[in-house]
């Protein structure tokens, strides 16, 4: 019996796997480091074009948006329609002639404006006339010349 399992053992026949597997007598590829190095460099080239292609369009896109930038901070800056210099003229007329210091809702009540058009007044000229709390009722505002 020993020799009926023994002689079906080796009957059997190779695996599929035996045939996959290199046997030592099989060649190795063998290349220089130069052949390597070409071989790398052929491989990795397309990415490294795709990187710089990728490269270029952030610098395209970062001076596009520093140019949108400079486009939107014109737009938001306000110029003073002719009316607007007048009263502040006026504005700081008054101001001056108060000694320099002025409760803002008594300049608008003696400019005859609306508050939404004294605010815009004021947005208008914030490089020359400075809005402060007032010490005594912080929920007023005093106007100081520059």
């Amino acid at each position: 019996m020993n020799n009926v399992a023994t002689a079906s053992i080796n009957s059997f026949g190779n695996s599929p796997k035996a045939d996959v597997l290199p046997s030592e007598e099989e060649s190795i590829f063998v290349l220089t480091s130069s052949q390597l190095q070409e071989i790398i460099s052929r491989a990795i080239q397309p990415l490294q074009d795709r990187i710089k292609t990728l490269e270029e369009i952030d610098v395209l896109r970062a001076d596009q948006m520093a140019y949108d930038r400079q486009r939107i901070a014109k737009l938001e800056k306000v110029e003073p329609q002719p009316m607007q210099k007048d009263r502040g003229e006026i504005l700081r007329a008054l101001i001056a002639a108060n000694g320099g210091k002025m409760l803002a809702k008594d300049a608008r009540v003696k400019m005859h404006l609306i508050k939404p058009r004294f605010s815009e007044l004021l947005a208008s000229m914030k490089d020359e006339i400075e809005v402060k709390p007032y010490h005594l009722r912080k929920n007023q505002k005093v106007l100081v010349l520059k």
